[in-house]
């Protein structure tokens, strides 16, 4: 048992079963807090630590599944290449509304940290917290930030998402398809697109690109962000 623990294909096959195990619970409950990715998480950290296996064996098949999150993000471009035509007619919006909503998130948080006195390792950590979690943990060692912190506060921000999204937009009334996409894509990254996709294709759409473009926007703006922190 221990020598089927010790290989690769131990991490893979927990993590998939998993998220089936989770979806499935998802599907049958109907409630919006039972994300699959949370509730698979707690499944698997709840069966590490019954079992006493050491995070290390689960990690050399884990680390293949995290391996795959950068070509998963890069396949979101799918949903957007079938809405090219209703991107060029509304890129200008797009563009500036993605570019005020990533300015404002990372804004905020450097503010709120500044006034709250935490330590600049956290804020380090925070500030990507709205991008996808490859960039993320890359701009976070930028900053000299905790890369693993970084995932817990990435985590957080796209279950959030996911959980009130779309009742949030609700309650400002915000019915415009384009700007529900902008809206999830830039606050809440790869989960918030998930929940997108579920709301529209539009949605999901433009909910895919605010990914690469907020991503793109915290990398220029890190530089500029180093000057005050250090």
């Amino acid at each position: 048992m221990m020598e089927y623990v010790n290989t690769p294909v131990f991490g893979v096959t927990l993590t998939i079963v998993a998220f089936m195990l989770a979806s499935w619970i998802s599907r049958k409950l109907r409630l919006q807090v039972l994300n699959p990715l949370l509730v698979s998480m707690i499944l698997v950290i709840g069966f590490l630590t019954l079992t006493g296996i050491d995070i290390e064996a689960y990690n050399k098949g884990g680390s293949i599944i995290s391996f795959f999150l950068a070509p998963a993000t890069v396949a979101l471009a799918v949903p957007l290449f079938r809405q090219w035509e209703l991107l060029k007619k509304n890129l200008i919006p797009i563009i500036v509304g993605i570019s005020v909503g990533t300015i404002v998130g990372i804004a905020s948080i450097f503010i709120m940290g500044k006034l709250f006195g935490l330590d600049s390792l956290i804020i380090s950590s925070l500030l990507p917290k709205s991008t996808t979690t490859p960039i993320a943990m890359e701009i976070s060692n930028m900053l000299g930030g905790n890369p693993s912190l970084t995932v817990i506060f990435v985590f957080a921000t796209g279950i959030g998402g996911y959980i009130v999204g779309e009742k949030l937009l609700g309650i400002f009334k915000i019915k415009n398809s384009i700007a529900k996409g902008i809206a999830m894509g830039t606050a809440s990254h790869a989960v918030g697109t998930a929940k997108a996709i579920d709301m529209g294709e539009v949605e999901g759409a433009m909910s895919s690109l605010a990914i690469g473009v907020t991503g793109v926007i915290t990398v220029i703006l890190v530089p500029i962000i180093l000057l005050f922190i250090n």
